[in-house]
């Protein structure tokens, strides 16, 4: 058992290259500054085992997302109950994003040395835990497609030519959406469930989702085809879907999703199998820290 204050970090071998390892560098320098000592894994590497053995982990402040989306859904996962911190490395960190948090090792020890933590919410699905979105129907085929061609880092850029494979080939089948108790489903062609209200390429399904209300922020769009995809896609850039009729919107604790044929499923920007799925809420489940001006 550590007697010394210490942090355990989580780094993306790809997003901890380049400027990224000098502002590992800095959050390594920062926080034995502080008097807290720092044990870096990567993901690919077994953890610490006083960080896999809750009762070995002594003085452990925080474990440390030093990556993108991705890092942080694994240290969610592996590692549920520890105090989470984020160090935005990766092509997108959302959660960082909404907490406030810079791209700046430095900036990050002296957050996690100021102890100011906040609770957030954590969607799941089955045994998964989110803490940003989940998706059924285009969207995740997109991810799908994505991640069955990746072959190291990828970039905003790498999406384009999945969005054109999927717009071209997607069949947009129908989902049947089981909200809460309520016997009869809502039924559409993509549903977007909405922990915080954070989404890549600067797209507004839900501004007001909360991360500390004790439910999901769903949206469900009635039509499907490659016009009603670009149509909706311009309608959401601007938060102009809001409201309409053929956009259904509900807050949920529970959302069970159903269809005939096997409809892709994204988690956090990860490809997550297929229908049927069962979505859920934890309510304050995840302590993370922030600012103090969060």
């Amino acid at each position: 058992m550590s007697l010394a204050p210490w942090v355990a970090i989580m780094r993306n071998r790809r997003s901890g290259a380049g400027r990224g390892r000098g502002e590992l560098l800095a959050l390594v320098r920062r926080l034995r500054e502080h008097g807290i000592q720092p044990r870096l894994f990567s993901r690919r590497e077994r953890p610490p085992a006083r960080l896999v053995d809750e009762h070995r982990r002594g003085k452990l402040l925080a474990l440390v997302a030093a990556g993108g989306d991705g890092t942080v859904a694994e240290c969610v996962n592996r590692f549920p109950g520890v105090p989470l911190a984020v160090l935005p490395l990766g092509t997108e960190n959302l959660l960082a994003r909404y907490l406030g948090v810079r791209r700046s090792g430095r900036a990050a020890a002296d957050i996690i040395a100021a102890g100011h933590t906040r609770r957030l919410d954590l969607g799941t699905a089955g045994e998964r835990r989110f803490t940003l979105l989940a998706s059924v129907g285009f969207d995740a085929d997109v991810v799908h497609r994505l991640d069955a061609r990746r072959t190291g880092h990828i970039s905003r850029l790498h999406y384009l030519p999945q969005i054109v494979r999927s717009l071209w080939s997607y069949q947009h089948p129908e989902l049947r959406l089981y909200v809460d108790d309520n016997p009869q489903p809502l039924t559409g062609r993509m549903a977007v469930l909405m922990n915080l209200p954070m989404y890549g390429f600067g797209l507004r399904f839900a501004d007001n989702a909360r991360g500390d209300d004790g439910r999901l922020d769903l949206r469900l769009f009635e039509r499907g085809s490659t016009l009603a995809i670009l149509h909706y896609a311009c309608l959401v850039r601007f938060g102009r879907h809001e409201g309409r009729r053929d956009v259904a919107s509900a807050t949920a604790r529970r959302v069970r999703i159903e269809s005939d044929v096997p409809v892709p499923i994204e988690i956090d920007g990860d490809p997550a199998g297929c229908t049927p799925v069962e979505f859920g809420i934890l309510p304050a489940a995840l302590e993370v820290f922030a600012p103090t001006d969060t």
